[in-house]
């Protein structure tokens, strides 16, 4: 090969992380803002968010993951077609391998984002300079956090992430699933009030989605998904003065 040629994208994945890859999705434009990304769905989660619609991603390992180097093969073939890759889960922060993937990655010249829990402070931390924008769940106020997550102090870790990523100088998105039964207009104040503490200007509310979800209850409650009447969003629009509902 002659001395500055481009390497074939199979050198370039010889070597690739040996990252836990539950699912890929290869075109969205719906995960990375203004943004044509690709998905990485990192297998495992620590967690057991009562409203999950992505169960099969908890377990550390299913058994079918996908290969990563080749999805790195792929992504090298959509350079100038694709904008951006991001990693989901499951939880990302949860593999060691994430910090080479995110390296990985953006050798290829692809601009990275991440959708994050915050259950790991400390692994967010690590690769929150490799990053170009991070969406982050903020489930619920602190002291609610363990009924939604089922992990006792997972609210600490959370608002630790979240206190990490304002301080980082990166884009980002603070948002919350909504449902009735386990975030009811008082914690969405209350929730509202511990955000806006911490200067968050801007949050996205989405609604609980019953595809996927285990939980009999959560759905039977919810049947049609959760809605914010436009009083309670005005409400907390007084602590976060940007609320974008998604749907």
């Amino acid at each position: 090969m002659p001395d500055g040629a481009a390497r074939p994208a199979t050198a370039r994945v010889a070597a690739a992380p040996r990252l836990a890859v539950g699912g890929f999705e290869p075109y969205t434009s719906t995960d990375y803002p203004d943004a044509l990304a690709a998905v990485v769905f990192c297998q495992g989660c620590p967690w057991h968010c009562r409203y999950c619609h992505n169960p099969h991603l908890i377990a550390a390992h299913d058994g079918e993951e996908r290969d990563f180097a080749q999805i790195l093969a792929w992504l090298a073939s959509r350079r100038g077609l694709l904008d951006a890759v991001v990693f989901s889960g499951g939880e990302p922060t949860a593999q060691r391998e994430l910090p080479a993937a995110i390296d990985a990655v953006r050798a290829l010249g692809f601009a990275v984002g991440l959708h994050t829990s915050g259950a790991y402070p400390r692994r967010l931390a690590e690769v929150l300079l490799k990053l170009d924008w991070v969406g982050i769940d903020v489930k619920a106020p602190v002291a609610d956090y363990a009924t939604v997550t089922g992990a006792p102090g997972s609210g600490t870790s959370a608002f630790a992430s979240l206190d990490l990523l304002r301080s980082a100088g990166i884009a980002y998105e603070v948002r919350t699933t909504v449902h009735p039964l386990l975030t009811p207009p008082d914690a969405m104040e209350r929730l509202a009030r511990e955000l806006a503490a911490r200067g968050v200007r801007r949050w996205v509310l989405q609604a609980f989605r019953a595809i996927g979800c285990a939980n009999e209850a959560l759905v039977a409650a919810a049947p049609k998904g959760a809605t914010l009447d436009r009083a309670l969003l005005i409400r907390l629009s007084r602590h976060v003065p940007v609320i974008d509902v998604r749907v």
